[in-house]
């Protein structure tokens, strides 16, 4: 399977299981993280989600094969649904980044409220390297985190960036050594999920309320641009034609 849910002392685990394709993510993922998340907001016996990856990546973002096969249909694909239930979930969420978080890989750590990386970890932005522009609002979270100046150049550019940088940034708490990374975010969410259910969850609500309504709206500002782009997806064509985009043609 390609999405693992496990449980247990009050921790719900959504493990992205798919290294040989270094975890990209297709949309049967997207679909079975959606409902994991749905599943553990009804479920008053998990109190804390649990994010992380098995076999070294975290997501190497979409799966380009699956994309292409199965286009996005503005805000109802099912990227969107995941990205909305990411975004309103309102229990705690940690999430432990053990290598490569590229795309959606990285901004879904934006909507996260703890996050983990080892040493080994990269993050990249190549939206408008694809043709395309941003998602999950990160047009919108990313320069609120970490400044405009240093959002731009990660969103504008595009360019791969360390753990230490992403630190530097605020979007990941700290860097833990690969081997342990699992276990520690576990035990960090094993410590929330000790605490009283009901303080977390307004704890979290008061912090992200303030923003919630904007989140909303360049969510879908976002899906509609992103959406009108892929009517021209040069980037993406000339990958599979192993040649370089020009993008000369394109405004």
């Amino acid at each position: 399977m390609d999405i693992l849910i496990e449980r247990a002392d009050g921790v719900l685990s959504i493990v992205l299981n798919r290294p040989e394709k270094k975890n990209a993510i297709t949309s049967a993922m997207y679909q079975e993280m959606a409902d994991g998340l749905y599943e553990a907001e009804k479920d008053a016996a998990v109190r804390v989600v649990l994010l992380r990856a098995n076999g070294g990546s975290f997501s190497a973002g979409n799966d380009l094969d699956d994309f292409l096969n199965h286009p996005l249909s503005g805000l109802d694909s099912l990227v969107s649904q995941f990205l909305r239930r990411i975004s309103v979930f309102p229990k705690p969420i940690v999430a432990a980044v053990p290598g490569i978080a590229v795309g959606i890989g990285t901004t879904m750590l934006l909507h996260c409220d703890i996050v983990y990386a080892s040493a080994t970890a990269k993050f990249s932005l190549p939206f408008a390297q694809l043709g395309v522009c941003p998602e999950a609002a990160s047009s919108l979270l990313l320069p609120q985190i970490a400044g405009y100046q240093r959002a731009a150049e990660k969103l504008l550019l595009g360019e791969a960036f360390d753990v230490n940088e992403a630190i530097g940034m605020g979007f990941v708490n700290g860097q833990i050594d690969a081997a342990e990374l699992d276990a520690y975010a576990m035990s960090k969410a094993r410590k929330l999920a000790a605490l009283p259910s009901s303080s977390l969850r307004v704890t979290k609500s008061l912090m992200k309320a303030a923003s919630a309504n904007e989140v909303a709206s360049r969510m879908d500002e976002e899906a509609g641009h992103f959406t009108h782009m892929l009517k021209a997806p040069e980037a993406m064509t000339a990958f599979f034609e192993k040649r370089k985009p020009d993008f000369t043609k394109f405004d």
